[in-house]
């Protein structure tokens, strides 16, 4: 079924697209990939260069007639993001993402589809290789570890690239132009204990799950008012155990920092059999409550029980720190924190509770703090520091700072930008700023003066095993780029 959308068009990006599906690159697993990509520009017979964080640059001669055009740089990551749902046996270190042809759109089976920016890199790919295009002289960009960090952006330094134009290949709406984007901020928090390993003889153990959540992209999916699976999961503990005097033995909700998180699970312990009927009927009951305050929103909420083996190794989290835990999560905000006041419709400043992890002695939390205004951007890391404070957690950590990309409105590309598209489809394209990270602001601050847009075809759901990308604005894409190229600027 994967193969079909190798008779897709343009045959020459879908190709590449299927090739990058079969390698296997969640973020911090790079080396299959960059070798992959080093090797592909090798035998293009392109200079091909690799630096000291892995990132790869070929650069291509400009065709005849186009040599006094101002290099452009195609720029896009290599990682994708691993997330599958529950009831499939996927392995990302290993197994190739099947992708299949639905109606209008390319998706996954039960995983994410790294498109996001799979379809950037196969563009950039099919331009390098192609010997009927007109353009002048081009770089192609692939950075590393884009989703975890930004790592490879981080570490691009001028020389590495010497164009002067950028276009980031990592958007995600047909139509739409970006110019600017937020900065962005992790807040780690951590819980450290002696776990409690006496439980009475009587008591049953519980695993409570919390399942079904769409999930998202924590920057292009965070206005729509998604629900957090782990701030749900928290709103039954705090009832739980202030009804029931339940006790937590592990939590787990989310696994990536940008991703909303979609799932959340729960053992806890409560005293013999009536009161696990009880919680049984309050679980039910949020089933049904989450469902009707998130309707129209998510799919069906679907919030369960069953038995858990009570065996040696089942231990307790200390009661004094499940109390804390629970208290600050609750309190904690999520999602928008407001909107530009020049700029309708568009996030400025949020935060996503992204991880809530327990394992031997710890629980951890992980939040991913997104601003345009970095002051905004520091404020709100600063609320979720003070709640954690007061809740006396024993480290709290704000890092993996980056910085915003400010927009600039006078750009030479963007003009030339807008006039192709006008001459392609007879509109103007909308020119926004995007609320998700973009690797333009790192790469700008490291190597500054270099005229910046993003854009892409249309991806609907990225970071979540809904992902898909339309395959109509795949061809517009790549007829859109390959005009820009030929009307490039002149040095």
């Amino acid at each position: 079924m994967e193969n079909s959308i190798l008779n897709l068009k343009p045959s020459n990006v879908w190709k590449h697209f299927y090739a990058l599906t079969q390698i296997p690159r969640p973020s911090g697993q790079m080396e299959e990939i960059t070798a992959f990509i080093e090797e592909f520009g090798k035998k293009l017979g392109l200079e091909t260069s690799r630096d000291a964080a892995n990132n790869i640059c070929i650069r291509k001669p400009a065709t005849p007639g186009y040599e006094n055009k101002k290099t452009i740089i195609l720029q896009s990551h290599l990682d994708m993001v691993p997330q599958a749902n529950s009831d499939i046996d996927f392995d990302f270190s290993k197994d190739p993402i099947q992708a299949y042809i639905d109606g209008e759109w390319v998706k996954a089976k039960g995983t994410t589809l790294g498109a996001d920016n799979g379809i950037g890199v196969a563009t950039t790919m099919a331009v390098l290789e192609a010997n009927d295009l007109e353009h002048g002289p081009l770089e192609g960009l692939f950075t590393i570890d884009e989703e975890t960090g930004m790592y490879g952006a981080i570490a691009v330094r001028p020389g590495f690239i010497d164009g002067k134009i950028m276009l980031n290949l990592d958007s995600e709406l047909d139509g739409e132009l970006y110019i600017g984007c937020a900065g962005g901020a992790d807040v780690s928090i951590e819980f450290q204990y002696e776990d409690e390993s006496w439980i009475p003889q009587e008591d049953v153990a519980v695993k409570v799950s919390l399942t079904g959540l769409k999930g998202g992209h924590s920057g292009v999916d965070i206005h729509l008012g998604r629900a957090n699976a782990n701030k749900l999961m928290f709103r039954f503990l705090k009832d739980a155990l202030l009804t029931y005097d339940i006790r937590l033995s592990s939590i787990s909700g989310g696994t990536l920092r940008n991703a909303i998180p979609r799932e959340a699970f729960a053992t806890i312990v409560v005293d013999g059999k009536d009161p696990y009927e009880k919680i049984k009927e309050m679980v039910a009951g949020y089933e049904e409550l989450f469902n009707e305050e998130f309707k129209g929103i998510e799919n069906k909420i679907e919030f369960k029980t069953e038995f858990v083996e009570i065996t040696p190794e089942l231990k307790l989290i200390p009661k004094a720190i499940q109390t804390r835990l629970t208290h600050a999560i609750i309190g904690c905000p999520i999602n928008v924190i407001n909107m530009f006041a020049e700029l309708p419709n568009t996030v400025e400043t949020s935060i996503n509770m992204a991880i809530v992890q327990s394992s031997e002695g710890k629980t951890e939390v992980k939040f991913l703090a997104r601003s345009s205004s970095e002051s905004k951007k520091m404020a709100v890391c600063g609320s979720i520091e003070s709640i954690f404070s007061l809740a006396e957690a024993d480290f709290i950590e704000t890092g993996n700072s980056y910085p915003g990309w400010d927009p600039n409105p006078q750009s030479e590309i963007l003009a030339i930008m807008e006039k192709v598209y006008e001459e392609q489809r007879g509109e103007k394209p909308k020119v926004e700023v995007m609320h998700a990270g973009l690797e333009c602001g790192i790469i700008l601050s490291n190597v500054p003066g270099l005229d910046t847009v993003s854009f892409g075809p249309t991806i609907k759901f990225p970071h979540s095993p809904d992902e898909k990308v339309e395959i109509a604005s795949v061809e517009k894409f790549w007829n859109y780029l390959t005009a820009i190229l030929k009307q490039a600027p002149d040095k």
